[in-house]
């Protein structure tokens, strides 16, 4: 992604400023601020939130985000009088407002705020198989009988416009661009060509008595079909809360939606023909299979990503996740090894992209295998404050703070993950973490229930089998223990209650010795 300003251009992927073509040296955070303005330049943006973004909600002074607002200016060629680039709303935030270009692999598109007549700017085929997926949100429709609710009809896409632009490795068309197609007969193919996007979002708001209905629809706009669809209902009274409900589901189902069609597509071309992107979404597919095959093909399909193209960060969060499996279901003998090169991965991600909540996620979960939870835990929170309906970020968090010996608030941010993601390839385990915290508090019979759950689940792996095993042995359903623990012996015959303990750090000493007791009883 280049953001192109008049003589300026901020090349993201690169996390390089130029001028005229002429990179020129920034500070890192200088460079984040420009780039978080420049990708938010349809709103204000508050101090408090860019304290948020840039500084991870540390406390710092005015001073310092003074300093770096001022640095950002001069790299830009602005200063406090003129802000022709970076304007301050007093006593509010700043605001984004050089009229920008957007370049995608060769395509422009139009600024938010342009008023000049939208033309088409679709990429050629083979431009737009290399770039990331796209979409435009449009403006939902209003039936007759919702008027007077206009206001969610115009508001929910933007709201959507808003969080989605978080996801890193979705290009999303600006408001100001999508917002002029309106009309209950836009055909989703001439909105890809008039956009330059794979996918539309698109959706209907009805009241009908109390009831609010609000539908929705992913469509792949190079064939016209439906991806995904989704009706949501609830009392007009609630519409707030209905609002954030929506949004958030919208939001966690593209995460999931749009790679697997995705990865279907790719399927569908010879593995000689693969881009970058292509190759990045098979490898995902892969990497929740949880075994020795499908890690090996997933570690193929990211390399083959990065190969492609050096800058893609994703695709080295991709290969961290890897070497994270690799290490965490002990697959190999050299464990400081694969933990090494998990890290190293994580490192070249953060390194391209900082502001990718997946990439934060991977680093984050690195920590894990050293058992360093205060360090894991301030990298997911991260990559949950980057994007906070991110699912897998919130149960990664929730694992760590159950090892942290915090297991209200791990069920709270499981709970949630479950309830944001409910067809996510984790599942599996966010439904056993969700038995370990009952044991933590002591209940055994709900915990092994929970347990077992998650352990019958798709995808599950032998340490979830593990703790089915060790959940039922705690309440005292022998003869189910016995069952997991030969599931375990039969998946994966090396695995022992040492190698349990340096998967899942607990610090907490009673519990460790609780769970280590069920085990042993096992034979492990």
């Amino acid at each position: 992604m280049i953001y192109s300003f008049g003589s300026i251009e901020l090349d993201l992927a690169k996390v390089e400023l130029r001028d005229n073509g002429e990179p020129r040296p920034v500070e890192p955070q200088v460079f984040a601020l420009i780039a978080y303005l420049a990708e938010h330049r349809d709103r204000m943006v508050s101090r408090d939130e860019l304290f948020e973004k840039l500084w991870e909600g540390k406390v710092v002074s005015d001073s310092a985000l003074s300093s770096r607002i001022k640095s950002a200016r001069r790299a830009v060629g602005d200063d406090g009088r003129a802000q022709a680039i970076i304007k301050t709303v007093h006593g509010q935030g700043l605001r984004f407002v050089a009229d920008v270009r957007v370049q995608r692999d060769s395509v422009i598109v139009a600024a938010p705020d342009s008023e000049d007549t939208l033309e088409t700017v679709a990429a050629s085929p083979a431009q737009d198989a290399a770039s990331r997926p796209s979409i435009a949100v449009l403006p939902f429709r209003s039936t007759d009988s919702a008027e007077g609710w206009s206001s969610i009809a115009e508001g929910l896409p933007h709201d959507l416009i808003t969080e989605l632009a978080r996801l890193r490795w979705l290009f999303v068309v600006a408001r100001g661009s999508s917002f002029r197609l309106r009309g209950d007969d836009q055909d989703p193919r001439e909105v890809g060509r008039l956009l330059g996007v794979r996918y539309s979002l698109s959706g209907a708001v009805e009241v009908s008595r109390n009831q609010l209905v609000v539908t929705t629809e992913l469509v792949d706009t190079r064939g016209g079909d439906v991806v995904w669809g989704e009706r949501y209902t609830g009392n007009v009274q609630d519409v707030h809360a209905m609002r954030d409900e929506i949004r958030a589901s919208v939001l966690t189902a593209l995460e999931i939606q749009i790679p697997l069609h995705e990865a279907t597509r790719a399927r569908l071309k010879s593995p000689d023909n693969l881009d970058a992107w292509s190759a990045y979404h098979l490898g995902l597919q892969h990497i929740y299979g949880f075994n020795r095959r499908d890690n090996a093909l997933a570690a193929e399909l990211f390399g083959r990503a990065v190969d492609q193209d050096a800058t893609f960060a994703r695709a080295y969060a991709g290969l961290s996740f890897v070497h994270f499996q690799t290490a965490f279901l002990r697959q190999v003998d050299d464990i400081a090894g694969a933990i090494r090169r998990a890290r190293d991965y994580a490192q070249r991600g953060v390194d391209l992209d900082p502001l990718d909540p997946f990439v934060n996620f991977t680093m984050g979960r690195t920590y894990w295998l050293d058992g360093d939870l205060d360090r894991s835990q301030a990298w997911l929170e991260r990559a949950t404050s980057l994007s906070p309906n991110y699912a897998q970020g919130i149960y990664a968090q929730a694992w760590t703070e159950f090892m942290a010996d915090n297991s209200d608030s791990s069920r709270q941010h499981v709970d949630l993950a479950m309830q944001l993601s409910p067809l996510d390839p984790l599942y599996y385990a966010m439904l056993s973490l969700r038995g370990l915290t009952h044991i933590a508090a002591g209940d055994d019979l709900t915990g092994a229930k929970w347990a077992e759950r998650g352990a019958r689940s798709p995808g599950a792996h032998p340490l979830i089998a593990m703790i089915a095993a060790a959940a039922q042995a705690l309440a005292g359903n022998d003869e189910h223990a016995r069952h997991w623990a030969t599931e375990v012996r039969n998946r994966n015959p090396m695995l022992t209650r040492d190698d349990f303990f340096d998967a899942f750090p607990m610090t907490s000493t009673a519990l460790r010795t609780r769970i280590a007791a069920a085990l042993e009883t096992l034979g492990f």
